[in-house]
Parts: structure tokens; sequence; C-alpha cells
């Protein structure tokens, strides 16, 4: 292999739209570009996702003679980018509020058989953050819980699943974002957590993980001063090779977050970081959105090696990790058949009816009928991590709807008129069953339910999203954690709402 051979196995690339564009084309053809990071907007359906794989998966090995790494984050829940004839699964927490870790590897392995068939060999998952910091931004309903055992025994099943798919898991992210108080697409968070500290944590869902055989971990944009006062995690070779190789033993790939988020592009450049998080132990470094970044890029690292700046020897041993990835993972593929299957749609649907949970300990749920009263806010992208929402429609809406009630559809920061016009819109004894969707960030949904609580409305409250809302609710309040805001929890609350059980189990703890 030439040199730009080499380096071309070494990014993940993504582009606009649902063809690739000019630029991309060339980091294939000249550049040599061998892995490919797919989102929500390069997808129509299931049918143009598997032909665009197909295409990319072509040229690729037309260009480079070896094949790709086809990569998605399809998490589940909050975090999902397969389109609507796909089937997507609940996110972490709510297969962790199930109890089960079968579940778990059921829902891992299903994705992992749809991913197969569609031709993506690489899911960027399961996150083994903990989340210990309750009003974290980014992680919530993405982690598993915020006990790192609990998180280790789910994270566990997860990664047993996509691998009895043959789909690489990439376990994510290392050493930990679920501490943080900053959104790193949008800043660059700090973690003041001194290694053993990180070891009683943080690290010990990757402790495990790597007992496991885990093929891949990505790498966090966060700083962590006491271990590297200069570089964040996936910059860092005090991290990468310091405390993920020699520590903890871990052989495989070391993928990066992406080098375009603002922790990275702000403070260090993506090309710049790109580069320097090779010479630090990266393997496969990730720029998801802009072509012309990845080509910039790619010729910085090529006048490295050139310059002796990045060393032969250190291309050479990231080649080798991707290489042998791709030997194992490369050419997973799975029946047509499965993407949408009913098998598939019936475990996601009884598993999201599992996780429900109730919050409060108020008895029976009072009566919803046609006298009902709806609210909520519609969903927003409240991170760059989640997938936009698509169809427009609003948990008010369809809730009531369904029980031909009335509703109001509230902005996401409430203010005082939009509470007064909650308030005339109900009456005392009335049953109201309020959504909300981040309410512990945006305290004006907490204070509309509040509103309403004190003027002796019966509320059912149900967070869409991270359920800590719930911890800051009147003891008043009926609670039930939802955890995504998308039709599948839809049907599983009018489930609760008609009389069924709330069996989902939940522990929501805070920093350790």
């Amino acid at each position: 292999m030439t040199v730009r051979e080499k380096l071309g196995q070494l990014i993940m690339f993504g582009f606009p739209g649902t063809v690739p564009d000019s630029d991309a084309l060339r980091l294939i053809e000249e550049y040599k570009a061998g892995n490919i990071i797919l989102f929500s907007h390069n997808v129509e359906s299931a049918a143009q996702l598997k032909n665009l794989c197909q295409q990319l998966r072509q040229q690729i090995f037309k260009a480079t003679g070896i094949l790709p790494f086809l990569c998605i984050d399809q998490e589940g829940g909050v975090v999902s980018r397969l389109p609507e004839d796909a089937v997507s699964f609940p996110s972490a927490m709510a297969l962790a509020a199930t109890g089960d870790p079968a579940q778990v590897r059921t829902a891992a392995q299903y994705t992992a058989c749809e991913l197969a068939a569609l031709g993506i060999n690489c899911n960027l998952a399961p996150v083994l953050d903990v989340n210990t910091n309750p009003q974290n931004p980014v992680i919530g309903v993405r982690a598993y819980g915020s006990d790192p055992e609990e998180v280790a025994k789910f994270a566990a099943a997860s990664i047993q699943g996509c691998l009895e798919a043959g789909v690489m898991p990439v376990a994510k992210h290392f050493p930990g974002h679920g501490d943080t108080s900053v959104d790193s697409h949008l800043g660059l968070p700090r973690v003041e957590k001194t290694q053993q500290e990180l070891m009683c944590c943080e690290l010990i869902p990757y402790i495990h993980a790597i007992e496991q055989k885990v093929p891949a971990i990505m790498a966090a944009h966060i700083l962590f001063p006491r271990l590297d006062k200069h570089f964040p995690a996936s910059m860092s070779s005090a991290v990468l090779q310091g405390l993920l190789r020699d520590t903890l033993g871990f052989q495989g790939l070391i993928v990066s977050d992406c080098f375009e988020m603002s922790a990275i592009q702000d403070h260090y450049g993506t090309p710049e970081g790109f580069v320097a998080a090779l010479k630090a132990g990266l393997d496969l470094g990730c720029i998801s959105h802009t072509p012309k970044l990845a080509l910039e890029a790619l010729d910085m690292a090529l006048a490295a090696v050139e310059d002796g700046s990045l060393p032969m020897e250190r291309v050479d041993q990231a080649v080798e990790h991707v290489l042998a990835a791709k030997k194992r993972f490369a050419e997973a593929s799975a029946d047509w058949n499965e993407v949408g299957c009913e098998r598939h749609r019936t475990a996601a649907r009884k598993m999201m009816e599992a996780a429900i949970t109730r919050l409060d300990e108020n008895g029976p749920l009072p009566e919803v009928n046609e006298h009902t009263l709806f609210l909520g806010c519609p969903a927003y992208r409240a991170t760059f991590a989640s997938s936009a929402p698509d169809d427009g429609k609003t948990f008010a809406q369809v809730l009531a709807q369904s029980f031909g009630a009335n509703f109001i559809v509230t902005p996401v920061q409430p203010e005082k008129k939009q509470i007064q016009e909650a308030l005339r819109a109900s009456r005392p004894g009335q049953t109201v069953v309020a959504g909300s969707y981040n309410g512990h960030l945006n305290q004006g949904q907490l204070e509309l339910i509040r509103a309403l609580c004190a003027a002796d409305r019966l509320v059912i409250a149900v967070a869409l999203r991270n359920p800590y809302d719930l911890l800051e609710l009147p003891e008043t309040v009926w609670k039930l954690a939802a955890f995504e805001y998308t039709p599948l929890s839809f049907h599983a609350v009018k489930q609760v709402l008609l009389g069924a059980p709330a069996p989902g189990k939940l522990r929501l703890g805070g920093r350790r």
C-alpha cells in the first residue's frame, strides 16, 4: 500500500445528501478514503439506503481494493438514523428499565440484523457512559443508567447481541461523557477526575467490555486535566496509549468521535485534530459532515508523514488495527426480509411497554377519557447527537385524538401566558396529561405542571425524554417515564393510561 492508501484507511467521512457529492467521490477515488459514516440526511427509505450502501461499497472497493466500514449511530430511541420502514428499538435507559439484559441483547441483535441487511457493518453503539449528572445535556437516556455496574451489565448484553449478528459494535464515549455539563458538539467539556476516580466509576463498563473482547472503542472529545492538561481524550497519548492500551489492555480498534464537533473545531481545528489524534494513538478518525475538511485532513496527515512528525510506524500500526477489524466484520450480511419485519416490530413494541416506569406512589391513575386535557411541547433537537424530529405530530395531539379529547401544544419553554391558557382550558378535579421534554433543562414546562397541580388538577406527568424531569415535580403528581418522543412510546403510554401496568424499574442516581 502507498502512504496515501494507508492514510485513507484511517478516516471515516460523511457527506450531505442521499448520494455522494463530488468531494466525496474525490475522497474515494483520489485520496483512497476507505470508510463512511451515514446519518438521517443520507436516508430516504430502506431500499434507497441499501442501494446507497451497495454503491459506496463498490466504489470504495474499486478505488482501494479493500471493503469499507459503513457506519451509523443506531443507538435506538433518541439516536436513531434508520427510516420508518426499518425498526428502531427503545433507548438504552428504556431497555435498562425492563431490568432484563436479555431484552438488551435481543434489541442489539435485531438492530444489527437490520443494519447488515441494509449493507451497514459497523454500529457506533452502545453507549457505555455512566450518567451521573442529571443535568447532562447530551447523554441522559442514551445511557443505561447512573450505576456503573448496571451500565456494564447491560452494555455487555448489547455488545454480545451485535456480535452475534456479525456487525461491529463500537463502545463509546471513552473514558466517559456521563459527568459532563457541556455537550461536546457545542463546546469542550472538562471532567476534573483523577484516574483512580475514573476507575471507580466511568471506566468500570469499559473494563468489563474489554474483558468481553469488545472490538472497538470510541474516544470522546473531553478534556480530563488530571490525565492530560492540554488535549482532550481523543487527541491524548496519555489517554489513548497510556490509559486505554497500557493500563486497561485494550488491543482493538480505537475510533474517534467527529472532529467537526465544536470541542475540536473551535479549539484545535478539524484537520489539525485528526492528525494530532493519529500521532497520539488513534486508529480511525471521524469527519462526519464536510468532505472538504476530510480532504484537508488527509493532506495534512500526508505532510506529517513526509516531515516525520507522524511516524510511519504509527500509521502502520493503525492500519493493522483497521484491517484486522475489517477482516472480521466487513462482509456482514443478513437477509433483506429482516428489515422492518413483524418479529422486530413486535419485539420493539413489547420492550417499550415493559420499559414504561411509574415514579410515584399515588395509587391508581385517575381516569383518562374524552374529558381529559392533554398538553405538552413538540420535540426539538436537544443535541446534534439526536435525530431530528420527523413527522411534526405532537404527543398532546396524538394522545388526545386517540381518546377524543382536547389538547394544547405548548412552547418548549412555556411562559406565564401559556400557563394561564392551560389553567383556563382546564378545571379543578379534571385529569390533565402533561408531556415534558427535557423539562429539567426547560423549567417553564415544569412550572406549568406545578401550576396545574396547585390549582387542583389531577396531573399525570409523562417524561418523554430524560426522566429527571419527574424528580422536580410535587409528590401529588402521577409520574410516568416514557424515555423518548416516538410513536413507539406514545403507544405504550396510551396502554398505561387505559389501565395496563407500568412495570419498568428505574434508579436515578446522582454524582459518584
